[in-house]
């Protein structure tokens, strides 16, 4: 029995070695070669392969670190107000568009603005002197929604006439000698673009569509 196994042991690291040289190639069986042209036929588009600088090596982990970020949560945006004219457009333009549900047109009213107006001024020269005059009582001022009260100086926007008179009182109390009160905006009614839940992916879709938006810019919702 010990004899059949030592045999056996021989017999097969003699197959081993004839296999392993090749003696045996011509029926068939040999080594898969390892030699370097079999490997340059195995890879794929050699041709393509380049070293990185340092300056891919950081672009590339850039991009990385970008990808494993989370992407910035959904926000509810609004635009408007859009008239009966500019909504219908809106209207039609969104429908194929975005996914139902994710935009909506609701009525809303822009209420009047009336402000604490001083000005105009006969040129930016008269203007200035009179920032320097306020900046003196410490008095802080706001820019002009309407550029046609340019040059001019806002001390303060209100919601209601009233509110702005006793704004106006305040200053006079504190040295202002040519404010008055003035109705910057009218009351405005319209509609809305609402989107309750505007991701990036919704975002970047609604940059194709600033015309319809009539120039109105996507704001946090109120």
């Amino acid at each position: 029995m010990l004899r059949f196994f030592v045999l056996s042991l021989l017999l097969a690291n003699g197959l081993f070695f004839a296999w392993s040289s090749e003696l045996l190639k011509a029926y068939g069986w040999a080594p898969a070669p390892q030699g370097e042209p079999h490997r340059m036929a195995q890879q794929l588009h050699p041709e393509r392969i380049r070293l990185l600088g340092a300056e891919d090596v950081r672009r590339l982990e850039t991009q990385a670190a970008q990808a494993a970020l989370p992407p910035p949560p959904a926000e509810c945006l609004q635009a408007g107000l859009f008239d009966e004219r500019q909504a219908e457009i809106l209207r039609q333009a969104l429908t194929p568009a975005l996914p139902a549900g994710s935009w909506v047109l609701e009525s809303g009213i822009e209420p009047e603005r009336w402000i604490v107006y001083m000005g105009k001024y006969a040129d930016t020269e008269a203007m200035n002197k009179k920032l320097a005059e306020l900046r003196g009582l410490n008095i802080r001022f706001e820019p002009l929604m309407d550029p046609g009260l340019a040059p001019g100086l806002s001390l303060g926007a209100y919601a209601s006439e009233a509110a702005a008179r006793e704004s106006l009182a305040e200053f006079t109390g504190r040295g202002v000698r040519t404010a008055r009160v003035l109705r910057e905006r009218a009351e405005v009614r319209g509609q809305w673009l609402r989107l309750p839940l505007a991701d990036a992916a919704l975002k970047q879709r609604l940059d194709s569509f600033r015309t319809e938006l009539a120039g109105k810019p996507l704001r946090a919702c109120r």
